[in-house]
């Protein structure tokens, strides 16, 4: 997410393609190529993801307008209110204290693509759909390393199994 360029997002068509990723290697925040060709499909966008792109976008004007010469164009999605690429610690941080102050069940950043691996699977998605979403390579990855069956799931499979053995 933090090496998002805008040149990769098409709010029209509802769609990005993950092109880069952004890394701290040593002391520098360097942009990356992403490590797989299947990670640069275009994903196309939940609703809830096209609207929190298109606030960014504004803030990220405002900022723009604030900054003034002061504006770094790195064409990232999100920068600092100058501009700058978001160092990723300093975001996981952030982070942490958002999730806190929100008062739910801690969790990383990385840890959102599991919640997202289980959501997809609480809603009967096809596990290669989750790999393709996911932008895993292997289904293996996507299944046993970032999906979990929640008690709902597991507790409707035995009520189904119990139905079908009851006749």
């Amino acid at each position: 997410m933090l090496g998002l360029d805008w040149k990769y997002v098409d709010l029209d068509a509802g769609e990005l393609y993950v092109g880069e990723q952004l890394q701290r290697i040593r002391d520098q925040l360097r942009r990356r190529p992403v490590k797989t060709e299947d990670s640069e499909a275009p994903l196309p966008l939940p609703g809830i993801c096209l609207t929190a792109l298109r606030l960014r976008k504004r803030q990220q004007e405002l900022d723009r307008q604030e900054a003034g010469d002061a504006w770094q164009d790195t064409g990232l999605a999100f920068t600092s209110p100058v501009g700058k690429p978001l160092d990723p610690t300093k975001f996981n941080g952030r982070f942490d204290a958002r999730v806190m102050r929100a008062g739910v069940r801690r969790i990383t950043v990385h840890g959102t693509r599991g919640t997202c691996a289980t959501l997809l699977a609480a809603l009967d998605v096809h596990p290669r759909v989750a790999m393709r979403v996911l932008r895993h390579s292997n289904i293996k990855m996507t299944m046993e390393v970032y999906t979990d069956a929640t008690d709902e799931a597991t507790g409707a499979a035995l009520r189904k199994l119990g139905s079908a053995l009851d006749g």
